[in-house]
């Protein structure tokens, strides 16, 4: 019976997991110590500035206007992804992942 209760439990945790993951298509991607600078018009942030304040970190900017983090996987896959593009600013971008608080433990990172 314990065998059952266990997995049952992890049945459960993992199919809540699923429910809390969240996708966010045409963001703007931007790195933490631009947005205060660059939040009235995202799009004018160019990849050049976003590659060299990397060491800050990567979030999405919503349509809501709030600013979302991403965790230390994130910002290595948004920085690959920055690095890969041939756009140079208007830097939009799919994020998958989960938000616990004000921070996205992103799954992946994709360019617009």
């Amino acid at each position: 019976m314990k065998g059952k209760s266990v997995f049952l439990a992890v049945c459960v945790a993992a199919f809540g997991a699923t429910l809390s993951a969240e996708t966010w298509k045409n963001v703007s991607l931007v790195d933490t110590q631009c947005i205060d600078k660059v939040k009235a018009d995202p799009d004018k942030h160019t990849k050049k500035c976003a590659l060299a304040c990397e060491d800050g970190g990567y979030g999405i900017l919503t349509a809501e206007g709030k600013f979302l983090k991403f965790d230390a996987a994130g910002n290595e896959k948004a920085a690959k992804a920055l690095g890969a593009t041939q756009k140079t600013d208007h830097i939009r971008a799919t994020v998958e992942g989960t938000v616990s608080g004000d921070e996205i433990k992103v799954a992946s990172v994709q360019i617009d």
